[in-house]
C-alpha cells in the first residue's frame, strides 16, 4: 500500500492530507476528491467571496424577508443555534463583526465606544431562523461561518474519502483534523499539540484512531500592548478580548465540528470553569493552563516542555 502527503493552502490555512491507497492513481484521485469538496465549501461559505452564500446572507441584513437556505446550511444553522444556547452565548456566529473594532495587526486596543458600536450588531438571539428562511434584521449584521466551517469541511472531506474507498488516512485543515481511518497496521495517528508559548514546538502528543480532533489556543493573532497580552478570542457577550481562559484546549469527538466548537467554548471559560465544563461534558480533551500545567483525560503519549517538531499547527506521524 502506498502512502503520500499532499500539502496545500485552503480556507486561509496550511492544510495536509495524509493518505494510504493501493496505487498512485488512487492517491491522486483521492486528493482530487478532497480538493473538490474543500473548494465547494469554501466557495459556499467564505465571507471573502462576493458570490458565496455567506455573502448573500450578509448582504440581506436589514431585510425583513431574509434568505432561503438549502438543507446543508440549515443543518449548520441548527447546530449553531444549539451551540449558542448550550454555551451561554459564548459561541455566536454573529460575533465576526467584532473584527471591525479589534485589529490585531494595529497593536492598538480599541476604545470601549468602538466595541459598543459593533456589539450592537452581535447576538444570535437577534436573528430570525425559521427553516428554510434566515433573516438578519439589523443593517450591518453578519453571519460568519469561519468559526466552524473548517471543522465541518474536515468531516466532509473524510466522509467523501471513505465513500471513494479509502480506509486509512487523515485530513488536517489548519489543525482541525478528521480521521479517515488508522494506519494500515491499525495503529493510530500521532498528533503533536503545539506549545502555546513556543509555537514552533509541541508540548504533548495524542494518539487518535477515529473521529475528529481540534485545538483552540490564545496564541493565534494575539498582540501585546503595554505589557498586556490580548488574545484573538473575543467574547461575544462583552466584545472584549478574553484573557482569563486556558492557553490551549484540544478536544476529541466523533466529529471534528463538535470537537472544534467545544474547544472554542472551553477557551471562553475562566480556567477553573473550563476544566469543570470539559470534565462534565465527557469528551476526551487535553488542556494547557496559563501556567503550563497539562490537564485532561485524553490519552497523552508523552508530555515534554520541549518536544521537537516542525512548525505547524499539528504534527502527523506514527505511534
Amino acid at each position: 500500500m502506498l502512502f503520500d502527503r499532499f500539502r496545500f493552502r485552503a480556507m486561509g490555512s496550511p492544510c495536509e492530507l495524509a493518505l494510504y491507497a493501493e496505487s498512485r492513481a488512487a492517491l491522486e484521485d483521492a486528493r482530487d476528491v478532497a480538493c473538490r469538496e474543500i473548494a465547494r465549501l469554501e466557495s459556499k461559505y467564505s465571507r471573502y467571496r462576493e458570490d458565496s452564500l455567506a455573502s448573500q446572507i450578509n448582504r440581506s441584513a436589514g431585510s425583513a424577508r431574509g434568505v432561503d437556505v438549502d438543507e446543508e446550511t440549515a443543518a449548520l444553522l441548527d447546530f449553531a443555534a444549539t451551540a449558542w444556547a448550550e454555551s451561554g452565548g459564548r459561541f455566536d456566529p454573529t460575533s465576526g463583526v467584532l473584527r471591525r473594532a479589534w485589529d490585531f495587526r494595529s497593536g492598538r486596543v480599541p476604545e470601549r465606544a468602538e466595541i459598543e458600536a459593533t456589539l450592537r450588531l452581535v447576538g444570535w438571539s437577534k436573528l430570525r431562523w425559521e427553516r428554510p428562511r434566515l433573516a438578519l434584521p439589523v443593517v450591518g449584521m453578519e453571519l460568519d461561518f469561519g468559526g466552524f466551517v473548517k471543522e465541518y469541511a474536515a468531516d466532509c472531506v473524510a466522509a467523501r474519502l471513505r465513500e471513494a474507498g479509502l480506509v486509512h488516512g487523515l485530513v488536517d485543515l489548519g489543525g482541525d483534523m478528521a480521521i479517515v481511518g488508522p494506519h494500515p497496521d491499525d495503529t493510530p495517528w500521532l498528533i503533536g499539540i503545539r506549545d502555546p508559548r513556543s509555537p514552533g514546538e509541541a508540548i504533548a502528543r495524542i494518539a487518535v484512531r477515529s473521529g475528529g480532533l481540534a485545538t483552540s489556543g490564545d496564541y493565534e493573532r494575539c498582540m501585546v500592548v503595554d505589557g498586556v497580552r490580548y488574545s484573538h478570542l473575543l467574547d461575544p457577550r462583552t466584545g472584549e478580548s478574553f484573557r482569563d481562559g486556558p492557553a490551549c484546549i484540544s478536544v476529541r469527538a466523533p466529529h471534528c465540528l463538535v470537537a472544534g466548537v467545544t474547544a472554542t467554548i472551553a477557551m471562553l471559560h475562566v480556567e477553573p470553569e473550563s476544566e469543570r465544563f470539559l470534565a462534565e461534558l465527557g469528551l476526551p480533551h487535553l488542556g494547557i493552563a496559563q501556567s503550563g500545567r497539562v490537564f485532561g483525560e485524553t490519552r497523552v503519549v508523552d508530555v515534554a516542555p520541549r518536544l521537537p517538531r516542525r512548525p505547524r499547527s499539528a504534527a502527523i506521524g506514527r505511534l
